[in-house]
């Protein structure tokens, strides 16, 4: 499944390499076994530090971002991490081919949202409902079908209902994501009108 906003896995790694390497240094290399203990200790703390996930928000400046922005767009996107791991889950128990790949677009899409609103904080408000409304309801929407179409004598016309709603879903979500794109372009428009009036001034073209 998508690592949303990390996970522990550094130290599922480093208690795997740990757990290889003392018994290979103690039996392999006729290590006594409390100095292979001690290597593995090490070992295991340096990979712990060296394979963190990266923290949210990490890298980014507070001080020009602003504190209170920050602390927004945290607790939006921590609030909407399980609903996206709810509609990911949900179209691996899908079995129609087409409703499935319909629900991972949906959590691709949200996984942009995501990335998005990581990089540039401010732009949280834009999507907050989409992150508080449209995801959860999509999680909600995509587990109904897969618990429908599960029933021994699955309810045909539900089942196109849902269908109906998922497409209508995604095109709110194309609609947010896309609404960061424009956010991001500004004034692109007016830079192009201007750029281009000074090219006609100067080149005659």
């Amino acid at each position: 499944m998508r690592n949303w906003l990390g996970n522990d896995g550094n130290w599922i790694m480093a208690g795997l390499v740990t757990a290889i390497l003392v018994p290979v240094l103690t039996f392999a290399a006729g290590m006594p076994f409390w100095i292979a203990a001690v290597i593995g200790l090490l070992v295991f703390a340096g990979l712990v530090f060296l394979l963190a996930p990266r923290r949210l928000f990490e890298g980014l400046d507070i001080k020009v971002i602003g504190r209170g922005r920050l602390a927004f767009a945290r607790e939006l996107l921590e609030a909407a991490v399980p609903s996206a791991q709810r509609l990911e889950a949900a179209a691996e128990d899908i079995t129609d081919k087409q409703t499935a790949a319909r629900v991972r677009h949906l959590a691709e899409i949200a996984a942009d949202v995501f990335r998005t609103v990581e990089a540039k904080p401010e732009s949280a408000n834009a999507v907050r409902r989409f992150l508080s409304y449209y995801l959860p309801r999509a999680a909600e929407v995509a587990e109904g079908f897969a618990a429908i179409e599960a029933k021994r004598a699955p309810d045909i016309k539900q089942l196109e209902d849902v269908r109906a709603v998922l497409v209508k879903l995604e095109d709110a979500f194309v609609h947010y994501a896309d609404s960061l794109v424009d956010d991001a372009l500004g004034t692109l428009d007016t830079d192009l009108r201007l750029i281009q009036a000074s090219l006609k001034e100067d080149l005659g073209r």
